[in-house]
């Protein structure tokens, strides 16, 4: 990971700290923000209360939301059709939160004192190979599972609105 992140998170880490904003900040980071980061976005928005504002983002961003992602979020009454990919930059400056949704963005995420840190190992469902039928079925189970880390999230943080 470049310097030029490390400076860029260590100084939202101190502008957070000397309390200019009281909405905390949730970034779901991954590498190319088009499936897994922004599919817990999109659970943390429709789940969550208004404790926390959640954004997602990625260390290498793709040119688009994956629309087998979309399509798995619309399957369940959420829609993230209107998401864009974003870089890392492109996020509050005042982040309270980053939980790294793969392994790579883990590995690439600093430790800075006073930002919390969570990594969640997620397969990504992007890779998956085969007819757009078996792909879909990888979109449901990683889905399904980032909605129960999702939830999960939220109640252990007191931000639970309702589960679905």
């Amino acid at each position: 990971m470049s310097s030029s992140w490390c400076a860029v998170m260590e100084c939202r880490v101190f502008r957070a700290a000397r309390g200019q904003n009281m909405t905390m900040h949730v970034l779901f980071l991954c590498t190319g923000n088009s499936a897994r980061s922004q599919m817990s976005e999109g659970f943390a928005r429709a789940l969550g209360d208004s404790t926390f504002e959640f954004h997602s983002a990625g260390t290498c961003p793709s040119r688009e939301v994956h629309p087998l992602a979309v399509r798995a979020m619309a399957e369940i009454g959420i829609d993230i059709s209107g998401h864009k990919t974003k870089n890392f930059t492109q996020v509050p400056q005042d982040l309270s939160f980053i939980v790294s949704v793969c392994g790579k963005a883990a590995e690439e995420c600093p430790v800075i004192p006073g930002l919390k840190n969570e990594a969640w190992d997620l397969d990504d469902p992007a890779a998956a190979e085969g007819s757009e039928e078996r792909r879909m079925a990888v979109f449901r189970r990683v889905r399904d599972e980032i909605e129960g880390r999702v939830t999960e999230w939220l109640a252990r943080h007191g931000a639970l609105q309702a589960a679905r």
